[in-house]
């Protein structure tokens, strides 16, 4: 599954402020100080929306063609240490 940067920044932005809003509605109920919730309701967006970004580029590390060009990368390392070992012998 293909999306783009855009889409994902879209969508990462509206789960953040989707758990944020949640907070804040459940923060408003207990009794804790305006400066608590104000705080907690913030944190908790931006961890969401962190937490959202990481996993997206996991998804993308995990991509195959991401796996394809890692292991041209190392498969064209392991030939250029193969040749440096055949010359200094």
């Amino acid at each position: 599954m293909y999306i783009s940067s855009r889409a994902a920044l879209v969508r990462n932005l509206s789960v953040a402020l989707l758990n944020g809003t949640v907070t804040l509605i459940i923060l408003l109920i207990a009794p804790l100080g305006l400066a608590a919730v104000i705080i907690n309701t913030i944190l908790v967006t931006i961890a969401s929306f962190v937490n959202a970004t990481a996993g997206d580029a996991i998804i993308n590390f995990l991509q195959p063609s991401q796996i394809k060009t890692l292991l041209a990368q190392v498969i064209e390392q392991q030939s250029q240490l193969t040749k440096k070992n055949k010359n200094t012998k």
